[in-house]
């Protein structure tokens, strides 16, 4: 290969761009994260998941079936890039970038052995790496013994700055006017989809108009109606609205990386004697679950005790996942923050700085009564000795129930 097919470069295009957060915010984190190295007699950092990438460096990837990595020493943080990118990664990168180029397929591990020089400890997320990337990170560093800093990132994550907290609070605004934009586009005949896109271009204009400068990326809405509202996460889809249907709201803002969402039941301008008893018993459980999000709560009380109002209606059967969980840098889509989630086998105590949600549901079965699903959804700020709900769009029938 000839000399002129740099495997690494220093692509600095441009100047640095300010994200949401301050240069004191980001020193912060990578001070929190070298003092855990120190501690625990780690050399070096290589993260490759995208959200301790974007936790720790502020840049977002996209892999499109390249390698990515942030490494961190008690000296220095840089970003690992490919070529693909241009000069991006560096602007956004709160430290150094070094790109590397798709003339060599190991040049990636090329740029993680110049930068891991002496390590002997080096910390990795074991929750993410393949065995095949773990196959190739031992072939590149002989010798260096892999310590696994996943879960004690994921933990550091989970207690959120003020700077955080009114990143997210803006988020949740955004979402708001999301669900405000897919109650106006709702009607009988409509496409899911019409009523969606309606929903996700008024959270990026609204994005947009927050920011002297921002990313747009990953803002969406899904939006379901009749059988598709079973599935929480259930696509988008070419159906149309009837009047009658029960319809399901979930508007996901992401903002520098941080998502947050609002999810709501609607109903087509009626609902059935049964499908409101249901809505209504929902609604009991969420207002019920607001209340118990307390400093000090712990995770499986919460969900033991909301179990307790579906089983007196003879519905717990009907509910498939937990009662809420962590908001954060991409989660929980991609960087699921798993220590704090509202479900009976999740003994954490909520403390202040934690961002979680409220979102019970129940599925009950096409061909029943009722038949749907039922959910809601806000997200709180837990603080010393209070909590603050950053959601305002209101939920419930006296509310929901979107008129022809």
């Amino acid at each position: 290969m000839s000399d002129d097919m740099i495997r690494t470069i220093e692509w600095h295009n441009g100047d640095k761009v300010s994200g949401p957060f301050s240069d004191a915010e980001m020193d912060r984190r990578q001070t929190l994260l070298r003092d855990h190295m120190g501690l625990h007699d780690i050399d070096t950092c290589l993260f490759t998941s995208m959200h301790n990438i974007g936790y720790f460096s502020g840049f977002i990837y996209c892999a499109f079936g390249r390698k990515y990595g942030f490494v961190v020493d008690q000296v220095a943080a840089t970003s690992i890039s490919a070529g693909i990118d241009g000069g991006q990664p560096f602007r956004m990168t709160h430290g150094q970038n070094i790109t590397y180029t798709d003339w060599r397929k190991d040049n990636f591990w090329f740029a993680v052995q110049n930068l891991t020089k002496g390590t002997r400890r080096l910390g990795v997320e074991f929750d993410h790496i393949t065995l095949d990337i773990k196959a190739q990170l031992e072939d590149a560093l002989p010798g260096v013994q892999l310590v696994d800093v996943g879960v004690d990132t994921m933990w550091m994550r989970t207690i959120k700055s003020e700077e955080e907290i009114a990143h997210i609070t803006i988020g949740a605004n955004v979402a708001d006017i999301g669900g405000a934009a897919a109650a106006e586009a709702v009607a009988a005949g409509m496409p899911e989809h019409e009523v969606a896109l309606a929903s996700t271009q008024a959270m990026v204009r609204e994005i947009s108009s927050r920011y002297d400068f921002v990313e747009l990326m990953d803002t969406w809405t899904w939006f379901q109606s009749g059988i598709n509202t079973d599935g929480a996460h259930n696509p988008v889809t070419n159906k149309r609205i009837e009047a009658g249907d029960i319809l399901s709201l979930n508007a996901f803002p992401m903002i520098f990386g941080y998502y947050t969402a609002l999810e709501r039941t609607m109903f087509c301008e009626h609902a059935s004697a049964e499908h409101l008893r249901l809505w209504q018993i929902n609604v009991d459980v969420h207002e019920a679950g607001l209340k118990l999000i307390q400093p000090g709560a712990r995770c499986m009380d919460i969900a033991i005790e909301l179990n307790d109002i579906y089983r007196q209606h003879d519905l717990l059967q009907y509910r498939s996942f937990g009662y809420g969980h962590s908001f954060g840098v991409l989660s929980h889509y991609y960087g699921r923050e798993a220590g704090v989630e509202l479900r009976e086998d999740i003994k954490t105590e909520l403390q202040p700085g934690m961002v979680v949600s409220m979102e019970p549901m129940i599925m009950i079965p096409e061909g029943q009564p009722g038949a749907g699903g039922y959910r809601e959804h806000d997200i709180l700020v837990v603080r010393e000795d209070s909590v603050t709900n950053i959601t305002a769009y209101p939920y419930g029938p006296e509310h929901n129930i979107i008129p022809a």
